[in-house]
């Protein structure tokens, strides 16, 4: 059988469906990239915001246009949409065959094989149970070879009053530390370069595993593998930013200088109310910290706007934060509001113009540090991991520094009349400073 797979939303879920990949093709299957020679196709979808929820569906609804046109073909969901909206999807999706829930991912080769479910459409097991471990489970990279996402735990343990993650993925639960280094070892032999660590919480990695380490004690061992150039951190949490941390990060020169520290808010009063560590003293001093003990190091962050309750007051000093701790990348959400959401039942919700208004602010503000902090790099020359051609011009290639992340961060393009192949580090002198990207030319 042709299987033609769509991931949607965040790395972690492009690891679940390499996970799939690897299944189906372990059963027998083959992989098409050709939509039109498929027999079946499998979206997995994510759930976690309203404008993800409406690219699944809109998705969905295109395959369901393809399905319609070549009878006999199947169509398969999976992911976090089917476990957010269960049962209440099959009226409404009736082009659908078969909807699997977050905790059936590791059985998806049996649910290609099966040609009629009309009985039971729904599939949605225990989220924090798989009939698989994850280390038994095949996987088929998609990113480019040089990186490759890594996924250290499922699942978060937080109560944060905006976030749907604990109904669609469990408690967390990290992955034992052998398996980690396992799968690590094997992406590296397949030629990454890079290995980004992922999980709802990285930093917290460890703490549901007793005597099993933390998260610095698994930099230390990833650190040890031979050909592993960059080690990069996303998705952590203030509480969870450790001094050992901070010394495995300065110990270890393949560590990339990079901490990804979504802080969601900067005034007390709206971090009470979304369940997040509320001393903004405290993240400022540990932005500070984080700076003074890692030479270089870039920090990227995520805010909402438009949180219940948010007053003008509670935006400005968010607004004040942002150019106080000049974060060298940074994300804004507007609150996306669903019924089954804790912060649902909050007073003061805001309407959607004004969290327009102070999302547009928040990033106006913010390219303009971006810009400034870039122009410290101008005339210097670092370090480029080569990516691919830029889009806009063929003669001039996109790469990135250790401080940028694939695909969320800026890049440094390559002006000059050689072109290093994908996946090699160059060395690069940089000429200009962009609001988020940089131009250089190697010496």
């Amino acid at each position: 059988m042709n299987i033609y797979f769509v991931s949607l939303g965040c790395p972690r879920n492009l690891v679940d469906t390499e996970t799939m990949l690897g299944q189906v093709l372990e059963a027998g299957h083959r992989v098409c990239a050709d939509l039109s020679a498929a027999d079946c196709v499998v979206v997995n979808t994510c759930a976690f915001v309203r404008p993800a929820i409406d690219e699944s569906i809109d998705t969905i609804l295109e395959m369901g246009r393809w399905k319609e046109h070549n009878q006999g073909r199947r169509l398969i969901v999976t992911g976090c949409l089917p476990q957010r909206y269960g049962q209440s999807l099959v009226e409404s999706l009736p082009e659908v065959d078969v909807f699997i829930g977050t905790g059936a991912f590791d059985q998806i080769d049996r649910f290609v094989a099966v040609s009629d479910m009309k009985e039971k459409r729904v599939f949605l097991p225990p989220v924090e149970k798989t009939s698989r471990s994850a280390r038994e489970l095949p996987r088929l990279q998609t990113t480019a070879p040089h990186t490759a996402y890594l996924k250290i735990a499922e699942g978060c343990s937080s109560h944060c009053t905006y976030c749907i993650i604990p109904k669609l993925r469990g408690r967390q639960r990290s992955r034992p530390m052998k398996a980690i280094l396992s799968e690590a070892e094997w992406l590296v032999h397949s030629g990454a370069k890079e290995l980004i660590l992922v999980a709802q919480n990285t930093t917290a990695y460890g703490q549901d595993l007793p005597g099993e380490g933390r998260i610095h004690t698994l930099l230390d061992r990833l650190a040890q593998i031979p050909g592993l150039i960059w080690i990069r951190i996303l998705y952590g949490h203030p509480d969870f930013v450790s001094a050992p941390l901070i010394a495995s990060m300065t110990t270890h020169p393949n560590v990339c200088p990079y901490l990804d520290i979504p802080f969601q808010h900067a005034s007390e009063r709206i971090l009470k109310r979304m369940g997040r560590p509320c001393d903004p003293a405290y993240n400022l001093a540990l932005i500070k910290r984080l700076r003074d003990k890692i030479p270089g190091v870039a920090l990227r962050t995520t805010f909402i706007t438009g949180f219940p309750g948010e007053t003008d007051t509670d935006f400005e000093t968010l607004v004040t934060f942002v150019e106080e701790a000049r974060f060298d990348h940074m994300g804004v959400f507007m609150y996306s509001d669903d019924t089954d959401l804790p912060s649902n039942k909050l007073p003061g919700h805001v309407d959607d113009p004004v969290k327009q208004t102070r999302f547009d602010y928040l990033m106006e503000r913010q390219a303009r540090i971006s810009r400034e902090n870039n122009r410290r790099y101008v005339g210097k020359t670092v370090r480029v991991l080569v990516e691919e051609p830029a889009p806009k011009n063929g003669s001039v290639v996109g790469g990135r520094m250790a401080t940028q992340a694939p695909e969320i961060d800026g890049m440094v393009f390559i002006e000059g009349q050689s072109a290093p192949a994908a996946g090699t580090f160059v060395n690069v002198c940089i000429s200009q400073a962009h609001d988020y990207d940089l131009t250089g030319y190697i010496p």
